[in-house]
């Protein structure tokens, strides 16, 4: 399969040279199952303390200040912070949709539990505009949560 990917990289014009590593690595992830590559990707963010979450959408960055201020409001800036969401609100189906755009490695089962087994902690220790972004996620889905 890598063989073919070399070869449609070349008929677009681009020549990617890769290491040998790095081809018996892609060769190697080309093997596996979609549920051994979601394994794959789990363990190397748990190693190496990294998330494949996006970056934050341009949408976030637009919201109106008053939100932000709403959000913020009791908290410290600088250290950090954790989510805890003490109410799941009339609409579970937004609310689980919010939990899972905040961490995308949670399955629906998961964010489900979320919203049934409350106080939920969202975030432990995250980072204060990262907690702001998610509380404002679960806020507009109808959650009630606090930022500590």
């Amino acid at each position: 399969m890598a063989d073919d990917a070399t070869k449609k990289e070349e008929k677009k014009g681009e020549s990617k040279k890769l290491s040998k590593n790095v081809e018996q690595l892609v060769e190697e992830i080309s093997k596996l199952s979609v549920m051994e590559l979601s394994e794959l990707v789990n363990a190397l963010q748990e190693k190496f303390g990294v998330s494949a979450m996006p970056v934050a959408s341009t949408a976030v960055a637009a919201a109106p200040a008053a939100a932000d201020a709403t959000a913020s409001e009791g908290v410290s800036e600088g250290g950090a912070q954790n989510l805890v969401m003490t109410a799941s609100g009339d609409n579970k189906i937004a609310v689980i949709k919010a939990l899972r755009e905040v961490n995308q490695n949670w399955g629906l089962k998961e964010a489900k539990d979320m919203t049934e087994q409350l106080p939920a902690e969202i975030i432990k220790g995250g980072k204060p505009e990262e907690v702001k972004d998610a509380a404002e996620k679960l806020k507009t889905a109808g959650a009630t949560v606090e930022m500590k």
